[in-house]
């Protein structure tokens, strides 16, 4: 494998991570491997819940779907996966997940060349155990695990790949809520995997009052299903009302309306590097995660707001009252933002 030319045919897999902000930072190093072994045939691991990351992305050949919290959490279901992959006689596979569990599956399966990083626990479980760095960006922590293998890039952008039919969905959707393309369209997007990323609800409402009045823009709040009641919270708090996709869209169908929009305001979240990779400007609101860590790389044009309350970042004090990186950051303090880029015209 580690001579390009004499592996035309080639079958690799790689073992991704189970968090959708963390999928899309895997990208880059997914795009490296097709490119490195153009001619190889290219399958993905990943948790369902991801799927829509990587489905219409070029560079994966094949998708395998394995959840061990649910549709393989039994013994017997683990028994049947590991004959499933023992049969796709896959020549190499790279751990970007560090789980014990999945190391042992793909050990088990047969694929005789297992490249991971290095944990004492499931070491033997390798044959090519690479050193950790602490500290890196989620994009490098991938990257850095096939520079062994000679596998080098300065292409950072990470990727999140839309079909026609989303763009259909979006033309529709504003459509129905009387949006044109001469409209400046703002998309707000409240949600975070915990609380503590979130920024205020009442926040997310005096901005978007401030946004629709001083561009006279049109606001959408996006978010999950989950995130309905609190994309209907900040509705029911503003004074102008905004329109309400939260629970609304698809990860395909958020990412087309995002690239229909002139702006995304978003807390550290998936959809916030959504946005990102569809090209338009963003404003990341960051307080208790590292931008140096989980924050937006590559060429896309953003704004990071972080403030300096005096505490140690990245906190992962999951049971803090205050809050106040998040509160410092103030909806004024946005507007100065998108004044100074001169993102919205007034």
């Amino acid at each position: 494998m580690k001579n390009r030319k004499n592996f035309k045919n080639i079958k690799i897999l790689v073992v991704n991570i189970n968090w959708i902000g963390d999928v899309l930072f895997s990208t880059p190093a997914i795009r490296l491997i097709k490119e490195f072994y153009p001619s190889s045939y290219l399958a993905c691991m990943v948790v369902p819940r991801c799927k829509e990351i990587l489905e219409n992305n070029p560079y994966i050949d094949e998708l395998i779907f394995f959840d061990e919290r649910t549709i393989h959490r039994s013994l017997l279901s683990k028994l049947k996966f590991i004959l499933f992959l023992k049969r796709k006689k896959f020549d190499a596979v790279f751990l970007f997940h560090r789980s014990f569990t999945r190391a042992l599956i793909c050990y088990l399966s047969g694929i005789p060349q297992r490249i991971g990083y290095y944990r004492r626990k499931s070491a033997f479980l390798l044959t090519e155990k690479i050193e950790m760095k602490t500290g890196i960006h989620r994009v490098d922590y991938f990257l850095n695990l096939l520079r062994p293998r000679g596998m080098e890039t300065k292409n950072r952008n990470y990727q999140f790949f839309i079909r026609e039919q989303n763009r259909d969905f979006a033309s529709s959707f504003l459509e129905e809520h009387k949006i044109s393309k001469r409209d400046v369209l703002v998309l707000l997007n409240p949600g975070g995997n915990w609380p503590l990323k979130r920024w205020a609800p009442e926040n997310f409402a005096k901005l978007g009052d401030l946004i629709i009045e001083r561009y006279n823009a049109k606001v959408i709040i996006t978010g999950a299903q989950k995130d309905k009641q609190l994309a209907l919270n900040i509705a029911g708090a503003m004074k102008h009302k905004p329109i309400i996709a939260a629970g609304k869209t698809s990860l395909t169908q958020l990412a087309a309306l995002c690239e229909r929009g002139h702006l995304v305001v978003s807390g550290d979240s998936g959809p916030l590097h959504i946005a990102i990779c569809m090209k338009v400007p963003t404003i990341a609101l960051f307080g208790p995660t590292s931008p140096k860590i989980t924050g937006p790389v590559g060429s896309s044009k953003f704004r990071l707001i972080q403030m300096d309350v005096g505490c140690s970042i990245p906190c992962y004090e999951l049971n803090c009252s205050l809050n106040r990186c998040m509160h410092a950051i103030t909806p004024q303090k946005v507007i100065e933002i998108i004044d100074e880029e001169k993102i919205l015209s007034i």
